[in-house]
């Protein structure tokens, strides 16, 4: 076969490969955030706290709430904490509610991290990842804020430094 004739091929074929795997990846993603789409009604939930009671989002209405998902093995959940740390003391006498939820299998790793942190707001545990498939995250960490109304309003999925500086322009619009 002629070596300009393979070659023409093989591009083409490596271009369409990367299409469909484009197309599948945004179905997929499309997928996923269909289940927490903004304005939807955030899906309701009852876990046990670390410490304290058991916590219903329901009763957290009339408050702006932040539901954080994170995990101990996930670098940037651990390095997102301290920052959601001083949104919620920052923001918590104003009625924000900040609710990070666990999805270790063990809780006795969330403890060590929580308190290793100094965590202030109230850390749920979602072992057998009930809730977190409710609302049909697939990354860590993964944020969710909810208007006083219940309804998503923003979805975040992932961490990069600085972004706490755009949650918080998002709690104070919400605050409103």
């Amino acid at each position: 076969m002629n070596p300009g004739i393979t070659h023409t091929i093989g591009v083409r074929c490596i271009g369409a490969l990367r299409r469909a795997a484009a197309v599948v990846l945004g179905l997929a993603a499309g997928t996923a955030a269909a289940a927490i789409a903004p304005t939807a009604m955030a899906p309701d939930f009852t876990l046990h706290a670390l410490a304290g009671p058991n916590l219903r989002l329901q009763e957290q209405r009339g408050r702006v709430v932040m539901v954080n998902f994170w995990a101990t093995w996930c670098g940037p959940c651990r390095q997102e904490m301290p920052q959601l740390n001083k949104l919620y003391e920052k923001y918590r006498a104003a009625g924000f509610v900040l609710l990070g939820v666990n999805v270790d299998d063990d809780t006795r790793n969330a403890a060590e991290v929580a308190t290793r942190l100094g965590l202030k707001f109230p850390v749920l545990l979602d072992t057998d990842k009930r809730v977190s498939k409710m609302y049909e995250l697939g990354t860590m960490p993964s944020t969710v804020l909810i208007d006083r109304d219940g309804r998503v309003r923003y979805v975040h999925r992932g961490y990069v430094a600085g972004l706490e500086d755009e949650y918080e322009r998002q709690i104070r619009e919400l605050m409103k």
